[in-house]
């Protein structure tokens, strides 16, 4: 007599399963993501800078690809570092040697990709030191205006509780701040991954009020419609 087969756990539905609606689970992800990770905080912000420097200093064509890829590279790992943290919590409910050594590898990982990036940066610099020193005023300027940009950028995926203004302010004062620098880029590949950061960290910081929010009622989220 054969042993009928377990029905699979039913799971509720998430609405739409077309394209747009599973971009817009991976958006939640990502911000997710920025929410509750702080290394990817600090990947995001470093992200800022990287677009700042590469808006601000000219650089050919493999040099920009290497640094846009590097820095997207390291948002995917950090995002499947914390796929695969939550993973392990979900199967293993009590504390695991093996599940915090998967944790530990998986972090490496993250780690090793990051310092790669970072050596990969510095000698981008170097090698394009004769560049750099000749562009003094444009360097001038991307710290004028780069630096209260990375500052409103770094408050907006901050995780304290702050004012909905102050949020709005630094996110209006960040766009203009980047419509400014936008306006003599030396890449505007460069300008655009670093307006689109921006829009990350003020869809992080929304998405914080409202889990913040949630928290204080005793009231679990409720799901956009996807």
């Amino acid at each position: 007599m054969t042993t009928p087969t377990p029905l699979r756990p039913q799971f509720p539905h998430r609405g739409s399963t077309g394209l747009l609606a599973s971009f817009h689970h991976a958006w939640k992800g990502l911000i997710h993501t920025v929410v509750y990770q702080r290394n990817m905080r600090v990947h995001l912000v470093s992200g800022v800078l990287v677009g700042l420097v590469g808006s601000g200093i000219p650089l050919g064509l493999a040099e920009k690809v290497t640094l846009i890829f590097c820095v997207l590279l390291i948002f995917f790992a950090e995002i499947l570092n914390s796929a695969l943290e939550h993973l392990v919590d979900l199967a293993v409910q009590q504390f695991d040697e093996k599940a915090r050594l998967a944790k530990d590898a998986a972090a490496a990982g993250v780690m090793v990709l990051a310092l790669g990036t970072v050596v990969i940066f510095a000698a981008l610099l170097v090698h394009n030191w004769g560049t750099v020193l000749t562009s003094g005023p444009q360097i001038a300027r991307q710290v004028k205006l780069g630096l209260p940009f990375t500052a409103c950028v770094t408050l907006l995926v901050l995780p304290q509780g702050r004012p909905a203004w102050l949020d709005w302010l630094a996110f209006l004062a960040a766009g203009l701040l980047i419509a400014l620098q936008a306006s003599e880029t030396a890449s505007s590949v460069f300008s655009t991954l670093t307006a689109g950061l921006l829009v990350v960290a003020g869809a992080a910081a929304r998405e914080r009020r409202r889990a913040g929010a949630h928290k204080k009622t005793g009231t679990a989220p409720v799901p956009h419609p996807s």
